[in-house]
């Protein structure tokens, strides 16, 4: 093993079977809207696939404490869901699968795949509270983010990382939490189960205005006991590696620090990736791989190194791959490569020395707002 770390790793082969069609990208099919020859939703099982294939290709799976899980029971469920909501999902999965909410379509049995993938995000964080591994990765699918409590929003069924916390919180494995989502869009679910609750920080970087177009704004601090608990950090597009890591050093950081959390979870999103369909965000695997670094070293001075990630989007099936692998080699302090083929390319494609001046300017506005100067 060339691990240095105890790197837990939540998957499971029936949640690439989920499937929503009748979408080219997000328009739904009909009229002037063609179908694309690969069909479906840019949310599809390959982008995760190949990540798992490119890690048993490269070795990297075998420095790696692999496990699959049972899916999240109703109760788990039902803690951040109304049983209203569960209700209608179950009986239209049952009935053949349909589409709930925005952008949420699913097939027979596609409740239980979205329970599977919220179970995933629930076994990662209680490894990781119960000391049997270092830190984890929940390869979640479908993704959670978008999710409210009772509208499931943007190819997101179920709010994984919101049902996982508050199952750890039951079993009292943890009080304090904080969640850091660097998904290129807004976590508005996350957000909105937690957004009156001051035991849960929850920080979303994401490009401005890109989705939902409605939320995420700067000013949406939290409401009554969670004011001040919710920080919202939209940034233009273009903004790329330097800016990212100066977002995480300048404002992600000290909000952690000044919070304390039990464990840190991360919505790991790969579409802030230069290639990405949906985004223009510029960054690169580098870029994932030293957030990660950030992340783990900060939960190793304020939590006893408690840090999962759990999958969120990231549509480019050739990029993708890449970005997962430099994030879980540098969560398993592994030395087995799968060098990203793109970087002599896209070190070249970065902003330059005005632009990101520019950016840190804004994180620097909203560093002082936030009091974290």
């Amino acid at each position: 093993m060339t691990a240095t770390r105890r790197t837990g790793f939540f998957f499971d082969e029936l949640c690439f079977w989920h499937g929503g069609g009748n979408y080219a990208l997000t328009l739904p099919l009909g009229g002037y809207v063609q179908p694309l020859a690969a069909g479906g939703l840019p949310e599809n099982p390959e982008t995760k696939r190949r990540l798992k294939n490119l890690m048993d290709v490269s070795g990297l799976m075998r420095d790696l404490v692999p496990s699959s899980a049972e899916p999240a029971k109703w109760e788990d469920l039902a803690r951040v869901h109304p049983e209203a909501f569960l209700t209608k999902f179950k009986e239209a999965s049952d009935a053949g699968g349909g589409e709930l909410g925005l952008r949420t379509p699913f097939l027979k049995g596609g409740f239980e795949i979205a329970a599977l993938s919220a179970g995933l995000a629930k076994a990662a964080l209680f490894a990781v509270m119960r000391g049997e591994v270092d830190n984890a990765y929940a390869l979640s699918r479908p993704p959670g983010h978008h999710c409210l409590p009772d509208w499931p929003n943007g190819f997101c069924l179920l709010n994984n990382i919101g049902i996982a916390v508050e199952a750890a919180k039951a079993a009292g494995l943890g009080q304090r939490f904080a969640v850091v989502d660097w998904d290129v869009h807004h976590g508005n679910g996350t957000e909105a189960v937690f957004y009156e609750r001051d035991d849960v920080l929850t920080i979303s970087l994401h490009q401005e205005l890109n989705y939902p177009t409605d939320t995420g704004y700067f000013e949406d601090r939290g409401k009554g006991a969670g004011e001040g608990y919710n920080i919202n950090l939209p940034l233009p597009p273009g903004v790329g590696h330097v800016g990212y890591l100066e977002t995480m050093e300048r404002i992600v950081i000290p909000a952690l620090e000044r919070f304390k959390p039990d464990a840190i979870i991360v919505a790991c999103g790969f579409d802030a990736g230069i290639f990405d369909p949906l985004a223009r965000m510029m960054c690169t695997a580098e870029t994932f791989r030293a957030m990660t670094r950030q992340m783990r070293e900060t939960a190793e001075r304020l939590c006893g190194g408690r840090l999962v990630l759990v999958h969120e989007g990231g549509y480019s099936e050739a990029y993708v791959p890449f970005c997962g692998h430099a994030t879980i080699q540098e969560l398993a302090g592994s030395d087995r490569e799968a060098p990203d083929p793109m970087a002599p390319i896209l070190e070249k494609r970065q902003p330059n020395a005005r632009f990101n001046a520019f950016i840190s300017g804004i994180i620097g506005e909203m560093a002082e707002n936030l009091g974290l100067v």
